[in-house]
């Protein structure tokens, strides 16, 4: 059977695979770097367009990312992070 973790959310306490946290850590990363994404073009676009259409930047965004290297890069990054941080503090706890 698969270790299990536990995954906490507003109000609840869940107990599941690592696997299952993982991939919701990495999602939720890859989430935010988007957002943060749609941020940085749309705002771009509001400042330099002169007509300030916020659905021009949205489209640019969406552009963007859909693009698979974009999303690629934005998928392997979170995964390294999320390892990496696991990997830090089972150092720290083996010492």
């Amino acid at each position: 059977m698969a270790d299990k973790t536990t995954l906490v959310l507003p109000g609840k306490r869940l107990s599941v695979p690592k696997v299952l946290k993982r991939l919701l850590q990495i999602t939720l990363a890859v989430g935010l770097t988007s957002l943060v994404a749609l941020a940085v073009i749309a705002g771009n676009m509001m400042l330099t367009d002169k007509k300030a259409k916020i659905f021009k930047g949205i489209d640019q965004w969406l552009a963007f990312i859909n693009r698979p290297d974009i999303m690629a890069t934005m998928v392997l990054t979170a995964f390294v992070t999320v390892m990496l941080v696991y990997w830090q503090r089972d150092q720290e706890r083996g010492r």
